[in-house]
């Protein structure tokens, strides 16, 4: 079975990297839905229909963009983003949520922003975070991805294994060079099923130029056949 992703979207030039990222995954055998946090309802129904309509105008262009305009799509009322989004993703047994950078990061880095750095903090799914600027960069395959795991767990080097093996991908030894994606693994006093970073995974969090990857203790994603395929 496939593992399932929601796209964390608002049109921001940074989720246009969260679709960029999300369309490579989706290369890797994942189904993608697009998701959208409205912060609350309108007081007047015409108000209301006319913001659920944007809404579903912004998720639809995204979709589009994403070159999957059959993509699922996703408006969700909630007074908190990472609260919506975890929520959903519950409902919709999602593996991913994915997200851009916080807006303000500088081209080629990685900085979680608010809602992203909640669901790192004890959040339910793996969580995915582009690099500011990769909408942009040459569409390429990966190539070589990183494990960065924790003693005792293997779901960062399973997922990364059965990633590899769903793009033509090889897995690159600790210190042997740049890779092209990390997945990082949860420090283990997370509960399993929990999202949770040590010390050494926040910064190299902090200090990546590529998209980061990080898995739930013990609950690895595993991609299968391409979607192409």
């Amino acid at each position: 079975m496939s593992p399932k992703i929601i796209v964390s979207y608002d049109d921001t030039h940074n989720d246009h990297d969260a679709l960029a990222l999300g369309r490579i995954l989706g290369d890797a055998g994942a189904s993608i839905a697009l998701a959208y946090v409205r912060h609350q309802p309108e007081s007047e129904r015409s108000s209301e229909l006319l913001a659920e309509h944007e809404a579903e105008d912004l998720l639809a262009r995204g979709a589009a963009q994403l070159g999957r305009p059959e993509a699922a799509r996703h408006v969700v009322v909630n007074a908190s983003t990472p609260d919506g989004l975890r929520e959903l993703a519950v409902r919709e047994g999602a593996d991913v949520v994915v997200f851009g950078s916080e807006y303000r990061t500088a081209e080629g880095s990685v900085q979680p922003g608010t809602s992203a750095q909640r669901l790192l903090d004890g959040g339910p799914v793996a969580i995915a975070i582009s690099p500011a600027g990769l909408r942009s960069r040459r569409a390429a395959p990966l190539a070589r991805i990183g494990v960065l795991d924790e003693a005792g767990d293997p779901a960062a080097a399973e997922t990364a294994r059965t990633l590899a093996a769903a793009v033509g991908a090889t897995i690159a030894a600790p210190g042997s060079g740049p890779v092209d994606l990390l997945v990082i693994g949860s420090r283990g006093e997370a509960r399993e099923g929990q999202v949770l970073l040590s010390a050494t995974a926040e910064y190299a969090v902090e200090t990546a130029t590529y998209p980061v990857f990080v898995v739930p203790r013990h609950a690895p994603v595993r991609f299968g056949v391409p979607a192409a395929a």
